[in-house]
């Protein structure tokens, strides 16, 4: 394996992490409430009066944010290597996967981790596990 150096990133990928932590640790610090996707969008679902609005505006910036960075940026180029039916079944097990581990990679992997919570330092560990065991069986095993 070779790392491609002229698309070697580590700044911008820096940054981003960054933001995300920062962002994370804001939104929790102000609102007491753990930024994970899965949980906030769930309550929209059975919406309470006084959660609605937050949840609603942070959903919102997730769908806004790409629409404000295409109006300063090109968006990267992109390959997905994947037909509709693929990209169906995987975000139905990430679904799934999502309900059954009680939270999203945001939820476990970002905040779960930094306040040190054995529950999702184990779910962590386990979609990681099994992602790196999904490309590992697609790319060598099944490939063709």
């Amino acid at each position: 394996m070779a790392i491609d150096w002229a698309a070697f990133t580590p700044w911008s990928a820096l940054a981003g992490g960054a933001v995300i932590g920062i962002a994370a640790a804001s939104f929790a610090l102000l609102n007491g409430r753990v930024a994970g996707i899965s949980s906030i969008l769930g309550g929209l679902a059975r919406p309470s009066l006084p959660d609605a609005g937050w949840r609603a505006a942070f959903i919102a910036g997730l769908l806004l944010a790409p629409i404000v960075y295409r109006v300063f940026s090109d968006f990267p180029s992109l390959t997905i290597a994947a037909g509709y039916p693929t990209l169906v079944a995987a975000g139905a097990l990430v679904g799934i996967g999502t309900r059954y581990g009680s939270g999203c990679t945001s939820g476990h992997g970002v905040c779960g981790v930094s306040r040190l919570s054995p529950r999702s330092l184990v779910a962590t560990i386990a979609f990681m596990a099994t992602g790196f065991t999904t490309v590992f069986v697609t790319r060598h095993l099944l490939a063709s």
